[in-house]
């Protein structure tokens, strides 16, 4: 019989990897690993990367597999969801990964300037009713340029056809460097150990026939960003978990 939600926690509160921070914007609390992550949990200097919104950690594990040379911190507000990763990490004994419990929306509060190489978005909400709630919104990358190195990468996995398209707005709004990018990452030339490892929420829209959409892209530290200013159809379909959330065909 699998633990419900309070087991969970209670095993998660001894685990030496995982940081839990669940205060909102208005809470004072300072975090006292900013800056020192290097230096007082990993113990070496490594490029720090993270994935945000990473539900059971399935992605920050896997790469944290095949990468043993980089750090992998995966946020999350939602602890009995990370459970399933932080216990597979702990037991497989792995050095280079760490869990932080928080709002994404405070996360410059837990990165000093420079501390971080990488950011993945794996099947994020796409937040088709309000822009600032969307990870890759400008909202969202003024903070991430607190704490990422000069033209640190950004990677966007996703099976939303209004966050691939929203996304692609914004980096052209802004003209931010792209890597690469694809509508169909899994009949692209792209596909590889990396993007093929496959969380349990993709398999699901696999499994519907959905096309899983990518972007790899860069964030300078100079220039003034802007939101674009287009109108943008809503997904047709509600992806697992999710509601439309608007009776509106379209949104900004």
């Amino acid at each position: 019989m699998g633990k419900n939600k309070l087991e969970k926690f209670a095993d998660m509160a001894s685990y030496p990897h995982v940081f839990e921070y669940p205060y909102s914007a208005i809470d004072n609390v300072p975090f006292d690993m900013k800056g020192k992550w290097h230096e007082e949990f990993f113990k070496n200097d490594h490029p720090i990367v993270l994935e945000l919104g990473c539900g059971r950690g399935e992605y920050t594990v896997g790469l944290g597999k095949m990468f043993p040379e980089k750090n992998f911190i995966a946020v999350d507000i939602k602890g009995a969801r990370m459970w399933t990763g932080a216990t597979e990490s702990l037991q497989a004994g792995m050095k280079n990964v760490a869990f932080l419990r928080t709002n994404i929306e405070i996360i410059e509060r837990f990165f000093a300037e420079g501390e971080v190489s990488e950011i993945w978005l794996t099947f994020s909400d796409p937040q088709m009713k309000k822009a600032t709630k969307r990870l890759t919104s400008t909202y969202f990358m003024e903070r991430y340029r607190k704490f990422l190195r000069p033209d640190g990468i950004i990677h966007l996995k996703t099976d939303s056809n209004f966050m691939f398209t929203y996304t692609k707005y914004m980096i052209e709004a802004n003209r931010l460097p792209i890597d690469f990018m694809t509508e169909d990452l899994y009949h692209s030339e792209l596909v590889d150990d990396i993007l093929g490892i496959k969380t349990y929420y993709e398999q699901q829209w696999l499994d519907r026939g959905l096309n899983i959409k990518y972007i790899k892209f860069r964030l300078p530290q100079e220039g003034k960003l802007q939101e674009p200013d287009v109108e943008i159809e809503l997904d047709s379909y509600r992806s697992y978990n999710r509601s439309k959330r608007s009776g509106l065909n379209t949104s900004k």
